[in-house]
């Protein structure tokens, strides 16, 4: 599983995540994370809200309900043997 760091934008302060699924919708990029390897974790749903393919990736959380549900049913399909809740 790849493991990705995050800076938060003014603080700069950095938090790390595993990827466990990536998925394009629409020509947005989508990635589902969790703080944890192994066992039960808590995920997010994060969207590439960068534009520019040259620049480094700009990821945000997806908290539109109806957004969150169409993407959650993709990677619910991807990984068929992981069962995630909201």
């Amino acid at each position: 599983m790849e493991k990705i760091k995050f800076v938060l934008e003014g603080t700069g302060q950095s938090e790390e995540f595993f990827v466990l699924e990536e998925t394009k919708i629409g020509g947005i990029s989508y990635i589902l994370v969790t703080d944890s390897e192994q066992g039960d974790a808590e995920c997010m749903i994060l969207k590439d809200t960068n534009l520019d393919e040259d620049e480094d990736r700009l990821f945000e959380i997806v908290d539109d309900d109806g957004e969150l549900e169409a993407v959650l049913k993709v990677f619910e399909q991807l990984l068929e043997e992981v069962d995630i809740e909201i």
